[in-house]
């Protein structure tokens, strides 16, 4: 049995707790039904904690203090936090940290608590927060660390007992907060990595409840039920990262608090992570705009309907631009564009989301990757039976995106609008210089794995061994059938001074050429290359 919690304690800890998750994860989703009933709370508990799993595997750990490695893991889940209860868990485990180098276990689990109060701008009891506080409370009643935490653990499952009595939406479900489960199983995942002692809840999320009619809904097969029990608060979740400081963050507050609710702002100068439900996900967008610049976006339209039960519609005469973009530096200069970014490989569903929660009736989507184009088309016909033209845009790649954003024209109408955006788009020729995974015969000759590649519209131009080299000679190949603007925009792999080499190299070779030069954070492609 271990007296204090250690690091290798952490890092065991972190893994029971994804593997706790993963287990009971599709239980905690039948189980949510606050502040949405829309049954994801143990998939994005799970996500959350995943990533704050590896980022503690990723951690030097060998000079570094217990508080140290749980920051880590605390930073981790905040930058993969998910949903409401997973921006908040990623407070708490922020508060966890900070205090733990202190006065021990039950003095963090105190601290631990108030700083998941803290980043709830209403905070609701029958939560996660009031198994929080209960947590921390009986955790003082231990003599020591592992009798702290066996106490905080009882203390939470009593208090997650009660939170029917103090929410009328659970007592009506006849289930518990999925929230308040979900830290449950984080602590008994603590207690386990301090003493070994496997003592697991058993998580009932086939509960039977009865909805607004008093009818009896309840069996595995239908989770929770949301279809019975009407949600009717805002629209959309919004949720992204953003870097900036603690008096711009105050402001967003304020604004986000006056348009929705379930309000979750964590973290700390630079880097905090915003959660909040509105009506208008483009007025949370542009909150943000005004604090900094908002990253990894995410827009999910929530199963709801007006308290009168009719189904929200678009506002016809409003227009916008959904992009998908790989790589936060992407993502920032497309939202700088107006546009909403999509990170990642999007489904249909994400898309879908993200087109929905703008609020237009006329939408262009614009894929930066050929393989996105099928996904964004079926989105689009999605769309039209929710009342929106969606228009997908033929690009492939971000720099024939960047291209479409600058041509746009409210003034024109929505089709003339959307074929200049086209029209810019394809006088936009792209590139990628990238590294062959493996043997390949292609138009530009045999390459083999290791060999760096340069391909444009797609088709391998150019192989080589060296990076800067390939880069250089792609652009002469590029600009020999002209060009007057070339933009560059570097991944996550790319190395230091790979932009000055080749932006000299065309100063010299080329003098006439304007080059802008922006990091872009893509995987795979150290250099994405578009020259009009």
């Amino acid at each position: 049995m271990l007296e204090v919690l250690d690091i290798a304690a952490v890092r065991r800890w972190s893994s029971l707790a994804v593997a706790g998750l993963s287990r009971h994860e599709q239980a905690l989703n039948q189980l949510n039904v606050y502040p949405v009933p829309d049954g994801d709370t143990g998939t994005n508990l799970l996500l959350t904690l995943s990533a704050a799993e590896q980022a503690v595997g990723g951690a030097l750990t060998d000079a570094l203090s217990t508080g140290a490695v749980l920051r880590t893991m605390a930073r981790g889940a905040l930058l993969g936090a998910r949903g409401n209860s997973g921006v908040i868990s990623a407070q708490w485990l922020a508060g966890l940290a900070d205090a733990v180098d202190g006065d021990g276990l039950a003095a963090a689990l105190d601290a631990a608590a108030k700083s998941a109060y803290a980043a709830v701008a209403r905070p609701v009891e029958g939560t996660i927060l009031t198994v929080a506080r209960a947590a921390a409370e009986a955790a003082h009643q231990g003599s020591d660390e592992p009798a702290a935490v066996r106490a905080a653990v009882l203390g939470a499952r009593d208090a997650l007992a009660r939170t029917p009595e103090q929410l009328p939406v659970l007592a009506a479900a006849g289930v518990v907060d999925a929230g308040g489960q979900g830290l449950v199983l984080l602590l008994e995942a603590l207690l386990e990595a301090l003493t070994g002692e496997h003592d697991e809840s058993e998580v009932d999320g086939a509960a039977a409840y009865v909805g607004e009619h008093g009818h009896d809904h309840g069996h595995a097969g239908h989770g929770h039920g949301s279809a019975a029990l009407t949600y009717r608060g805002p629209a959309y979740e919004v949720q992204f990262l953003i870097d900036t400081g603690a008096a711009e963050i105050a402001e967003l507050r304020g604004a986000l608090d006056r348009l929705g609710d379930s309000l979750v702002i964590v973290g700390g100068a630079p880097t905090w992570r915003v959660h909040v439900h509105v009506d208008d996900a483009g007025a949370a967008l542009e909150a943000g705009l005004a604090a900094g610049r908002p990253y990894q976006i995410q827009i999910t339209h929530l199963t709801s309907a007006t308290a009168e039960g009719a189904p929200r519609r678009p506002d016809p005469t409003a227009r916008a631009v959904v992009v998908t973009a790989a790589g936060d530096g992407i993502e920032e200069l497309l939202i700088a564009e107006g546009a909403v970014a999509i990170g990642g490989n999007p489904s249909t569903a994400e898309v879908l989301d993200a087109i929905l929660a703008t609020g237009a009736g006329r939408v262009a989507v614009l894929p930066t990757d050929s393989n996105l184009r099928a996904v964004c088309q079926a989105a689009a016909e999605e769309a039209f039976g929710e009342g929106v033209k969606v228009r997908v845009v033929p690009t492939r790649s971000p720099v024939q995106a960047m291209a479409a954003l600058a041509v746009r024209d409210h003034s024109r109408r929505f089709e003339d609008d959307v074929i200049a955006m086209a029209e810019a788009a394809g006088a936009c020729r792209s590139a990628e210089v990238t590294t062959a995974s493996r043997d390949a015969l292609t138009v530009a000759g045999r390459c083999r794995p290791g060999d760096v590649i340069a391909l444009v519209e797609g088709e391998v131009n150019l192989i080589g061994d060296d990076l800067t080299t390939v880069c250089c000679g792609l652009l002469d190949r590029m600009l020999a059938s002209g060009g007057e603007l070339v933009t560059l925009l570097t991944g996550a792999q790319a190395p230091d001074g790979l932009v000055e080499a080749v932006t000299a190299h065309v100063a010299t070779r080329w003098p006439f050429v304007e080059v802008h030069a922006y990091p872009g954070g893509q995987p795979h492609y150290p250099l994405l290359v578009g020259v009009e």
